[in-house]
């Protein structure tokens, strides 16, 4: 009987595991090129814990980001509408307020800070999950309001936020406060202005001359401890993290360990001293040093879910919000970190072709995802809401996405006809999807011009141009480029040629 009843018990733990609502941890990378992971082929930088990761889940070859920059990427993400639907749909850092470049004037006013907000009125992710008894946390960087608006993550859907509200002050990886909820949390960093350049009276081969832009509290080692926190105490309630790191974003900033590493396997380089950012004495080393150091933390992340005991129940995501960086000291060429894609600029972040909108993403869920397998279903961070109320079976507000539960469970997957992106920022932009074909318009801000056709099953790098050899297919792509553009609300997303007034 003692038997029976051990099996008995053992097999409704094993029930109620079953049907617990999962944990998930959705990881975003700031600007981590598709190419610059071990697993997506990356060949100087080291990252273990994230080809682990891979290893013991799925690997997704044709994923895409929200948009070619960080806060309409991010928008995309937690509205579920592309970005001819979204609310934000470039980087809007709402000028009209003062200035809002000035750190100092930040420093006094935080109503300078963050972003344009977005308006109560929109459901995000947070609020979905919150609603329906899950824990939720930011960590890492926000950017989609400003303290003292109804857009602060608090009111967006997060219990817990700590980070970066403003992306502007995440221009220095050393600033002197972050926020915890609605309070600014003071670092011990003295105050250094962004953007500079090395003064000319400093020798720029000695280490000393850098010491400005070496401080004391890394915020990303501050905000890790306490997204650790956060995870330690969730014990017994499903629970939402997105770790929204701010690497490998410039500036070039890295804990000293990591430097060291790569300077030594990397050996001596011209130091990085005048362009934007703030200097750096080995810039390749540090910016293979802040992808390995992400590295490190994604490790920790999965071994504090381990101890918890909460691994098993949680579905981990880990992504980027776009493609490679070209400012500020990165040198994607030197890392090829578009992997098969051009990274330079006019192809990586900020623009539409696969360098600035394809990016890794790698889901691991124990016991419902099968080891080391590899999906080229095509999808998009406007999937991931409908992902989310397909595993928790609810219903969720109208989006633009389609779930892809099936294709982590290896099971039938209904397909995108198409996806869709448009990008009122450097000249204007939008794209097209579709199967094997890829469609590309630039320069919209001077008028319609022609729209550009790859087959990206023979031309992955977007060469060559094969428009007038495919009259229907363009004839199509121009419909659906058309049937999806809406007027935005903001006037600064607004592209004339597209028909919206400019007024």
């Amino acid at each position: 009987m003692r038997l029976i009843a051990a099996i008995l018990l053992t097999l409704s733990i094993f029930s109620f595991q079953k049907n617990k609502k999962p944990n998930i941890v959705y990881i975003l990378a700031d600007d981590l090129g598709y190419g610059e992971l071990g697993v997506y082929g990356q060949k100087i930088i080291e990252t273990p814990n994230i080809d682990a990761l891979a290893r013991g889940g799925k690997k997704f070859t044709q994923h895409y980001a929200g948009a070619p920059v960080c806060a309409p990427s991010r928008c995309v993400l937690l509205t579920g509408k592309h970005l001819g639907h979204a609310y934000i749909r470039g980087n809007d850092e709402w000028a009209e307020r003062g200035e809002v470049w000035k750190l100092k004037a930040m420093e006094e006013n935080p109503k300078l800070e963050g972003q344009r907000p977005l308006p109560d009125s929109i459901v995000t992710l947070a609020e979905i999950l919150k609603n329906n008894g899950y824990t939720t946390a930011l960590v890492g960087k926000w950017g989609l309001g400003a303290p003292e608006t109804e857009s602060t993550p608090n009111k967006q859907g997060f219990d817990y936020f700590f980070g970066y509200n403003c992306q502007r002050q995440a221009h220095t990886l050393y600033p002197t406060h972050l926020w915890e909820n609605e309070e600014k949390y003071k670092l011990n960093n003295k105050f250094i202005d962004i953007h500079q350049n090395l003064a000319a009276d400093l020798d720029p081969y000695k280490p000393e001359s850098y010491a400005d832009y070496n401080l004391n509290d890394y915020a990303p080692e501050v905000m890790h401890q306490k997204a650790m926190d956060f995870l330690s105490n969730t014990k017994g309630q499903p629970f939402l993290l997105y770790y929204a790191s701010p690497l490998p974003h410039v500036p070039l900033q890295a804990p000293q360990k990591w430097v060291k590493y790569y300077q030594n396997k990397l050996g001596k380089e011209e130091p990085y001293t005048k362009g934007g950012y703030y200097p750096n004495i080995s810039p390749k080393a540090t910016y293979a040093a802040m992808i390995s150091y992400l590295d490190e933390q994604v490790g920790e992340l999965v071994k504090k879910l381990k101890e918890t005991g909460e691994y098993d129940n949680t579905l981990i995501i880990f992504t980027s919000d776009n493609g490679p960086s070209y400012a500020g000291g990165v040198q994607p060429e030197y890392f090829k970190s578009g992997g098969p894609f051009q990274e330079q600029y006019g192809r990586g972040k900020g623009f539409v072709y696969e360098g600035g909108i394809r990016v890794p993403m790698i889901a691991t869920w124990p016991d419902n995802i099968k080891k080391g397998t590899e999906s080229d279903h095509i999808s998009s961070f406007y999937d991931v809401m409908a992902t989310v109320g397909d595993i928790l079976k609810i219903k969720i507000p109208a989006n633009d996405g389609i779930s892809f539960l099936p294709t982590l469970l290896d099971k039938k997957q209904k397909q995108h006809e198409y996806l869709y992106w448009e990008f009122p920022e450097t000249g204007g932009q939008q794209a097209i999807r579709m199967g094997k074909w890829k469609a590309v318009r630039t320069d919209l801000k001077k008028g319609i011009v022609k729209t550009q056709l790859y087959d990206l099953s023979v031309d992955i790098t977007e060469q060559n141009d094969i428009s007038e050899k495919n009259p229907e297919i363009i004839k199509k792509v121009e419909q659906i480029f058309k049937q999806n553009h809406t007027q935005s609300q903001l006037l600064k997303f607004r592209m004339e040629s597209l028909g919206d007034k400019l007024e």
